[in-house]
């Protein structure tokens, strides 16, 4: 039971609130980015998502290195540990949304099943990202 209680508490605590709110700002930039190019410029699938994830990265590693972490490590080892992250994340979240939105939404259209995706791919992404950001990315000493 104390162990539950312990896994639990990273969920609540004040990094994972931190965490949200740059999530809340990022996940508004990066869906934006998103979306406009798949259902406005007609980009594909990857191409969207991917863009997302490029320029969303770019402001959540300063944001969630600042602040939600307090990350105060000068060098590029952090930085390579972001980027590996977020590739890995994006990768297996968006990797893993596109056939199982394909299995459980047959017979929709694809631009459904495709906007679909890319938000189940978001939900994916989020968790796992958090985890590894705090445990792996931006790990305290």
């Amino acid at each position: 039971m104390k162990q539950i209680k312990r896994m639990l508490s990273i969920f609540t605590d004040k990094v994972f609130l931190r965490f949200l709110l740059v999530g809340i700002v990022n996940t508004l930039f990066g869906s934006t980015i998103m979306f406009t190019f798949y259902n406005v410029f007609h980009f594909g699938y990857w191409f969207s998502s991917a863009s997302n994830y490029f320029f969303g990265s770019i402001l959540s590693f300063f944001l969630n290195k600042n602040f939600t972490f307090q990350n105060k490590e000068k060098s590029l080892d952090v930085a390579f540990r972001f980027t590996v992250n977020i590739a890995a994340c994006y990768l297996i979240a968006y990797g893993m949304a596109r056939p199982l939105i394909r299995y459980f939404l047959t017979g929709v259209s694809q631009s459904i099943a495709d906007n679909a995706s890319m938000f189940l791919g978001m939900g994916l992404f989020v968790m796992m990202n958090y985890l590894s950001q705090r445990f792996l990315t931006f790990r305290s000493k």
